[in-house]
């Protein structure tokens, strides 16, 4: 039993250090250069961790594919 739920922790874990680094990735290939939106998002990221990396999803992404389209 105690393999199992060190499994499912061990998953999550590392899932979430995943999606953390492809939305830091994502924002420093993607984010306009100009001014310093890049920057601040970068920041978020790297210091809220996968919270940052999800409010980055939901509220920045959609709103640069639509100005950007990338």
């Amino acid at each position: 039993m105690e393999l199992v739920i060190i499994s499912v922790w061990l998953t999550i874990v590392i899932g979430a250090m995943v999606f953390w680094i492809w939305a830091l990735i994502d924002c420093i290939n993607n984010e306009s250069t100009e001014g310093n939106e890049r920057i601040v998002w970068v920041v978020v990221i790297a210091v809220t961790h996968w919270i940052g990396a999800l409010i980055y999803l939901v509220a920045r992404r959609p709103r640069r594919k639509a100005l950007l389209g990338r």
